[in-house]
């Protein structure tokens, strides 16, 4: 059993369900971004980042996890000309909680799928937010 099936199966539904559909989407959508499950959740994409201070590491460019209060999805994407771009969809997707990279929802219901999509295709063609190498 891989990873991310042993990430989906410890989930209960309908939380595991939302996820998975969620997972399939982000599968569908950047199917360049090798799924693993990292820091807890399930990830997507592999970069290289390095801060102003000069430390480096390595992340993710899309995240999904399952927290108590909800479904988070991270889109570590910077805009062209700056600013984060899960920002940029606050108004389309009005009942979620919308932080730089992050959008916190409680079921799938909330959200609009294909604004989702879009986000999440979006992110794919952008640098990840710090990156020195994707």
């Amino acid at each position: 059993m891989s990873a991310k099936d042993v990430f989906l199966e410890a989930l209960e539904d309908p939380r595991r369900e939302e996820v998975a559909r969620l997972h399939a989407l982000i599968v569908e959508t950047v199917p360049e971004l090798e799924p693993h499950v990292a820091s807890g959740m399930l990830a997507y994409g592999h970069y290289r980042y390095r801060y102003e201070s000069g430390r480096e590491g390595e992340w993710f460019s899309i995240g999904l996890a399952s927290r108590k209060q909800g479904i988070s999805l991270y889109i570590v994407a910077e805009c062209e000309g700056g600013g984060y771009l899960a920002e940029r969809y606050r108004e389309r997707l009005p009942k979620a909680s919308i932080g730089k990279s992050c959008v916190r929802f409680k079921r799938l219901a909330d959200v609009d799928i294909d604004v989702l999509r879009e986000l999440i295709a979006e992110s794919g063609r952008l640098r990840p937010a710090g990156a020195i190498t994707a």
